[in-house]
């Protein structure tokens, strides 16, 4: 008698008794397959980005099948104990994936039967990221160089006379543990499990509500998990060498509500900030989840800086992994604010040494300082070139890179570069000398235009900055002449999402947060320079909600928690939509049902008109944008058009001044009504075992079969599917990304949402 057959009872009794959250999960609503077809779902992730060896597998069975008597095999090995008779179909974590492929069948006493092939990775990697950096420092307990190492856990409670998490002891349990009611309205005591380990070299934590003396089945999980999941983020943009901590997971409201919280060392922008392990991280994070705590309903980002653009690339890069973020004084992506970072070394060498400028142009204008710079406090570009890192220098001081192995031009030509594109190298790839393509470009970038055209700054002083202001040489040592960097970068950077266009964003519920700009180069026109990247895309960016406060920076004390629980609201909406629309459509159409809108506050949660939040959160430029770009942002490398003085409306140039732009820009300067050099849509799911990154294409869906099943490979995709993690299809359970993938509905750019 088999496993299934045994438990029999036991699965009549779970049908009666499935708590609601998972009445609505991944799985219930896809049961009515077509008559007579067994289906198999992988409920953890992609199929072929499945890490460590353990995927959470999900059979759903047709109504004249026997649920109690399906065999399941891996590669012929039985794995039918590790299943569980639940609503549809059977569910079970299958252990012991053997690296690469392995076909997963689930057959029927009467011949029907499915199968999906899985492709297993090592749980410290790489998944997709391409070869691993190197060297890379492992920290102090690791069992092997991919830093692995046996989870651990600690305990926290809520007392009933309030304050923050307390320690709890499984051994001694205190008697003061409050309870909460969590989003399902299931009471239980507020005690919180906190796990920690290392995947993909780096640590990952994950909290949720646990009862410590109860067993945790991930096929039917305990009651205070309510199958949502928040990602937190860190701040920051820098390249580590070296093992880090995650973010935080601790938010108090969210797991009293019964969210589970995760977060990974990777996904903390300012430890690592390469999109491509940025996602990867997250996806196997995401699987852990699901494989140890129960199938992910949706997933909510959370995060301020660095953690805002962590969530907008990789959102827009690998969709399916969030279906909702909340960035917080956000960056679009790195590469396009790294335009605004190395602009202001630049203008900065310039406006701080006088002998840089001309004596006969005049004393230094404060009008051309804020042109050039964009913004009106000169402090901005202080603090954002001395706080943040210049990841384009191979020679600064780089976390956990021993300096005897670092390059240095004289000494060490072939020493590791601890630049941001040597970083990606499996991004960009290598140029002929061997150091890594970087997308960095000023040729043709009239740097204070605007102010030269309204006024405010002399043709003498637009000459004479443009001539001296210069560029970059490979390693970012200072030159006279505009930096080129090529058409490589270009595209790869475009095609990769290192730069975010915001071609799939519109595919997902986002509310952006901001506070007053105090020259602290948080700068508030990047809000607007992704709503302009939605509007260009998509025709509308009213999936972009913007909430606004007094608070510098994040705008209100209430916003991350109130936040969370907005897009939490609009989600629900979106998960119960079952028609055959787009799931851009049905983003719109469900915040208008939430309710979400935009907000205006006093910082403390009191909301006020919206003119109080034109007035004090204002939005100023970048270089580039004060250059003539537009509000976007994201035109990297701009196509040339001839010099012509006829350019220049109202503006006289004296013959030497136009002497020195002919030399200043030989090749042209920027036309900006046309896209940047290498610009394309993101393609979306990139492995980079590849240089410069190779589609992972579909993700693997199961092949239904009667009789015997003689296929060697068990591959199967559907045309157009969307790829995810955390659910199938992303929301597919209850029809969300179901119909896209069972339909081949795409994103249709300036086609409207129907």
């Amino acid at each position: 008698m088999s496993h299934l057959s045994r438990t029999a009872r036991l699965g009549l009794l779970l049908l009666g008794v499935v708590p609601l959250a998972v009445a609505v999960l991944p799985g219930q609503a896809t049961a009515a397959a077509p008559a007579g077809d067994v289906r198999i779902e992988v409920l953890s992730g992609r199929g072929d980005v499945v890490s460590g060896g353990d995927a959470y597998v999900r059979v759903i069975v047709p109504a004249n099948g026997n649920r109690n008597a399906v065999r399941v095999d891996d590669d012929g090995r039985d794995v039918t104990p590790a299943f569980r008779v639940r609503p549809g179909g059977v569910d079970g974590i299958v252990k012991g994936l053997s690296l690469g492929r392995n076909v997963i069948r689930a057959i029927l006493p009467d011949g029907r039967g499915a199968r999906i092939t899985l492709t297993n990775h090592p749980i410290g990697g790489p998944v997709f990221s391409g070869p691993q950096i190197q060297p890379w420092t492992c920290s102090a307990g690791a069992k092997d160089k991919q830093c692995n190492r046996p989870q651990t856990y600690d305990y926290l409670y809520k007392s009933t006379s309030g304050g923050s998490l307390k320690a709890y002891n499984t051994d001694s349990p205190p008697t003061d543990v409050a309870n909460t009611t969590t989003d399902q309205g299931k009471t239980v005591p507020f005690i919180v499990r906190r796990e920690t380990g290392v995947t993909v070299r780096d640590q990952y934590r994950i909290a949720v509500l646990f009862a410590p003396k109860k067993s945790w089945d991930p096929t039917a999980a305990q009651e205070g998990y309510n199958h949502k999941l928040v990602l937190t983020h860190g701040a920051s943009c820098d390249t580590s060498y070296e093992m880090g901590s995650a973010p935080d997971v601790l938010l108090e409201d969210a797991l009293s509500r019964g969210f589970a919280v995760a977060s990974h060392a990777l996904d903390n922008a300012g430890h690592n900030c390469n999109i491509v392990t940025e996602a990867e991280s997250l996806i196997v994070t995401k699987e852990l989840v699901a494989e140890r705590y129960g199938p992910i309903r949706y997933t909510i980002g959370s995060g301020c800086s660095g953690g805002s653009l962590v969530q907008q690339k990789v959102a827009n890069a690998y969709p399916g992994v969030y279906q909702g973020i909340l960035p917080q004084c956000s960056f679009t992506d790195a590469w396009s604010s790294a335009q605004q970072y190395e602009d202001y070394v630049l203008l900065r060498a310039y406006f701080e040494d006088p002998s840089k400028q001309d004596p006969t142009v005049g004393a230094l204008s404060p009008l051309l300082i804020t042109n050039a710079y964009g913004h009106p406090n000169p402090v901005n570009p202080i603090t954002f070139t001395e706080v943040i890192p210049n990841s384009g220098k191979p020679d600064r001081s780089c976390p956990g890179l021993d300096p005897a192995v670092q390059y240095n031009a004289q000494t060490r030509p072939k020493g590791v570069r601890c630049t941001l594109q040597d970083y990606m190298v499996n991004v960009f790839g290598r140029r002929p000398d061997g150091k890594a393509w970087s997308a960095w470009d000023n040729t043709g970038i009239q740097y204070a235009l605007t102010g030269l055209l309204d006024g405010t700054v002399t043709a003498a002083q637009f000459a004479d900055l443009n001539a001296k202001v210069g560029g970059w040489n490979t390693d970012l040592l200072p030159q006279a002449t505009r930096t080129d960097a090529g058409p490589i970068a270009m595209d790869r950077a475009y095609r990769s999402g290192a730069v975010n266009t915001g071609a799939n964003l519109d595919q997902v519920a986002i509310i952006d947060l901001r506070g007053p700009d105090p020259g602290a180069f948080h700068d508030v026109y990047r809000t607007y320079s992704m709503r302009e990247r939605l509007k260009r895309e998509h025709g509308t960016a009213e999936n972009q909600v913007l909430w606004r406060g007094q608070v510098a920076l994040l705008g209100d004390t209430n916003f991350v928690t109130q936040g969370i629980q907005a897009i939490d609201k609009w989600l629900a909406v979106v998960e119960k939509d079952t028609r055959s629309v787009s799931l851009a459509r049905k983003v719109l159409d469900a915040r208008k049902a939430a309710a979400v809108v935009d907000r205006c506050t006093n910082g403390a949660g009191v909301d006020l008109p919206a003119a109080i939040c034109d007035g004090t959160v204002q939005a100023y430029a970048s270089p580039r944008i004060s250059a003539g770009a537009p509000v976007a942002d994201d035109t990297l490398k701009c196509q040339l058009v001839p010099l012509k003085r006829t350019a220049y409306t109202n503006v006289t140039f004296t013959d030497a001044q136009w002497a020195t732009l002919q030399k200043t820009f030989p090749t042209g300067v920027c036309d900006y009504s046309k896209p940047s050099v290498g610009y394309q849509e993101t393609k979306t799911w990139q492995a980079y075992d590849v240089v410069g990154g190779r589609p992972l294409g579909a993700a693997p869906v199961s092949v239904p079969f009667r009789g015997a099943d003689t296929s060697a490979g068990g591959l199967g995709a559907a045309p157009g599917s969307l790829p995810t993690t955390g659910l199938p299809v992303g929301l597919a359970g209850v029809g969300l990304l179901l119909v896209a993938a069972a339909t081949g509905i795409r994103r249709v750019r300036r086609r409207g949402h129907a």
